[in-house]
């Protein structure tokens, strides 16, 4: 009867302790160690790192080893894990897609003394590219992460077979939305970010925004590093796109809200040889939301 009891007692303690532990931290405990490696688990993929310029880098990578290597690089305060929606239709058509978290997000290091700038981020790339010895890739980056690519295509045009751009930054536009949303202070400045990245956001818990404004505050130096070197117009792709010869997807939500759809149709003007496909209905995190439109796009680009 004792024993009964006392395993009562320490079930009871370790669902309490959960339970708190949701409470507290949601987006960590739950989504970033719970749900997202558990999709990645179950999807075939693997976790893994490797290190650029004495630092580690982590990547997640899905679809059959040998295959033709797709790497996916995330965006502003993004992470692998967000590609793995997308990545699933490469890995389907055969492909091996690589997603590393760039220096300063998700699992990779934090370093105090890296520029987060965009050209140092591009060089990240190459580097990541040089570990694992990709030799050419297919490339693509959402948001940030497309003027990461953006970079490193011109830099590198050898290394890139064809290149992807969703909703991407890089032109010479100022923004007409306040970027200090990207490292929101308080519950209420997490809804208005919902509200530039999502169409019809969904209504967010007050717990949940709370941890994000937590996690924000931790990591927010990086963005606010990565942002003033967005916006200090030393970097900007206008003039480096119509020298792009590979072939280039550009895909766009048409209700994004941080990069219009009019910046990706100047971009597509801006590159004579790209294709350009907009998505109904999707935001500016298409890739991720609308990858059920967005990557049978894609996989057949690729293809080509």
């Amino acid at each position: 009867m004792k024993s009964r009891k006392l395993l009562w007692f320490i079930c009871v303690t370790l669902v309490l302790l959960a339970a708190i532990g949701i409470w507290e931290r949601p987006i960590s405990v739950v989504y970033l160690r719970g749900i997202m490696p558990l999709r990645l688990c179950l999807a075939g993929g693997r976790s893994r790192s490797v290190t650029v310029g004495g630092h580690r880098v982590h990547y997640d990578v899905l679809g059959p080893e040998g295959g033709p290597p797709v790497v996916l690089v995330h965006g502003l305060g993004g992470r692998a894990e967000e590609w793995l929606n997308l990545s699933r239709y490469l890995a389907k058509a055969g492909y091996r897609v690589y997603m590393p978290d760039l220096i300063g997000y998700g699992r990779s290091e934090k370093p105090a003394d890296f520029s987060y700038s965009m050209p140092d981020e591009a060089a990240v790339v190459i580097g990541f590219l040089d570990a694992l010895g990709l030799k050419q890739v297919d490339l693509g980056g959402i948001s940030m992460g497309g003027w990461v690519v953006q970079l490193a295509a011109s830099r590198h045009p050898e290394r890139v077979r064809r290149l992807m751009l969703f909703d991407s930054a890089g032109l010479r536009e100022p923004p007409a939305w306040d970027t200090r949303l990207f490292t929101p202070t308080t519950p209420a400045e997490v809804g208005q970010l919902d509200a530039l990245l999502f169409p019809h956001p969904p209504p967010l818990p007050g717990f949940v925004a709370r941890d994000i404004v937590r996690i924000a505050g931790r990591n927010g130096w990086v963005i606010r590093r990565a942002v003033a070197s967005m916006f200090s117009g030393r970097d900007t792709t206008d003039n480096l796109l119509p020298e792009l010869k590979m072939p280039v997807l550009i895909a766009w939500g048409a209700e994004d809200r941080i990069m219009p759809l009019h910046q990706g149709e100047k971009m597509h003007s801006l590159v004579p040889q790209s294709e350009f496909e907009v998505f109904p209905g999707c935001g500016h995190l298409a890739a991720v939301d609308c990858a059920s439109e967005v990557g049978p796009k894609v996989a057949a680009f690729v293809k080509q």
